[in-house]
């Protein structure tokens, strides 16, 4: 039977436990302060890196739980895994709701609650392909940036002890809208900071989380269809566990706008066809490489009669956003890399200009609200504020790849 914890393991971060598990024992009197007995809202927990988050607070006890997340089958299903874990503890005050952290029902129940001590929000459009056109920009922003701003507005009237945003590897030097969005949330979330300590961290690949090419993969091969992979995009890949342990060291430990980062060597880096490869043997199968994706799938038929042969379309990225390489800390950042065994920790942020942040909001919904606005638009106003922002546009999205 297959095992996606020990393929993740042997075959994509290559650790036989979790790079983390060592600060976690170091700081464990200090998790414990910070956790224990405390009242929690997680933001999009349903999704994998907020219910990894979950698990790995829950061993600290809090006194309640609020998870919050618009898919609701996901919530339904974290539910049923939590209470199905040996030994897990859940508080008698945990309560799912299915509803939009933007909406008024969420203001409703956050009043009424009043307020949590701590905060982590992971909702976020994640993905290159959810830059498409304007109306996936739109949703992008309004999501990453403008809705996170009302949220925020929200928790200073009952400011919580903790506040942490999810960022990603791609805000540094961001070439595509979705990272330039989560720098602009760093920024957006760092001028609260003189109201709540906020903190965030920028991530690496969570392999096999939901909607990545790795799990595309494994639902590719279960309903014995081709896969298609870029074999020159290089990524650094933690598990779902250490997702959730990278959230909580800094959410608990990091100083006030602080932003943290997986010390991983570049030598660590993976490419998708490799671990599509892998996949595919472990299934017992010998790949098969096709010139297009068209090739692939025609000879995908053969699979449903017993052919060990399973075709694999491996190519050049070429689409719109995709950045070869990734990076954690830009020259103009400072790095501490001793106080923890394996995260670094950008240091030294300065509370961003309030000014500014607020004349981008309000630039990004004038543009929106304009009848045919085009993207082309929309990167003009976030370079405005980003001069380092270099859009990778070819006209080209995932959507028009397998």
């Amino acid at each position: 039977m297959f095992n996606l914890e020990k393929f993740i393991s042997e075959y994509v971060t290559k650790r036989e436990r979790s790079m983390f598990l060592d600060d976690i024992d170091n700081y464990k009197a200090e998790l414990t302060d910070k956790i224990s007995n405390k009242s929690v809202l997680v933001i999009g927990g349903a999704g994998s890196i907020g219910s990894s988050f979950i698990k790995a607070i829950l061993p600290f006890r809090p006194a309640s739980l609020v998870v919050v997340d618009i898919n609701e089958n996901a919530l339904a299903e974290l539910t049923r895994d939590l209470r199905s874990t040996p030994g897990m503890f859940v508080p008698d005050d945990y309560i799912p709701y299915p509803m939009d952290f933007a909406s008024p029902v969420f203001e409703k129940m956050f009043m009424e609650r009043g307020g949590f001590n701590i905060v982590g929000n992971f909702s976020a459009h994640k993905h290159v392909r959810s830059e498409k056109d304007i109306y996936s920009v739109e949703a992008l922003i309004q999501n990453n940036v403008l809705h996170a701003r009302i949220l925020l507005d929200l928790l200073s009237v009952f400011p919580p002890e903790e506040y942490f945003c999810v960022s990603t590897d791609k805000a540094a030097n961001p070439v595509n809208i979705m990272g330039a969005s989560k720098r602009i949330m760093e920024d957006l979330i760092f001028s609260y900071s003189d109201r709540f300590p906020v903190k965030t961290a920028r991530f690496a690949n969570v392999a096999f989380s939901n909607g990545s090419l790795p799990a595309g993969c494994l639902a590719r091969l279960s309903k014995l269809q081709p896969i298609s992979a870029p074999s020159d995009v290089r990524r650094y890949f933690v598990s779902p566990e250490e997702s959730g342990q990278i959230c909580m060291l800094s959410y608990m430990l990091g100083e006030n706008r602080a932003i943290f980062f997986p010390k991983l060597e570049e030598a660590q880096m993976m490419t998708f066809d490799a671990i599509a490869s892998a996949l595919i043997e472990e299934h017992g199968y010998r790949v098969l490489q096709c010139a297009s994706d068209r090739e692939a799938v025609e000879k995908s038929r053969a699979l449903k009669d017993g052919s060990l042969e399973y075709p694999v379309h491996y190519s050049v990225s070429d689409t719109s956003g995709e950045k070869p390489f990734e990076e954690f800390v830009t020259d103009e950042e400072t790095a501490d890399m001793e106080r923890f065994q394996s995260l670094g920790v950008i240091v030294g942020k300065p509370i961003p200009d309030w000014v500014r942040i607020r004349k981008l909001c309000a630039d990004l919904e004038s543009a929106f609200a304009k009848e045919g606005v085009s993207k082309s638009e929309i990167v003009t106003v976030i370079k405005d504020y980003l001069p380092n922002f270099d859009h990778i546009e070819t006209g080209k999205s995932l959507d028009s790849k397998m």
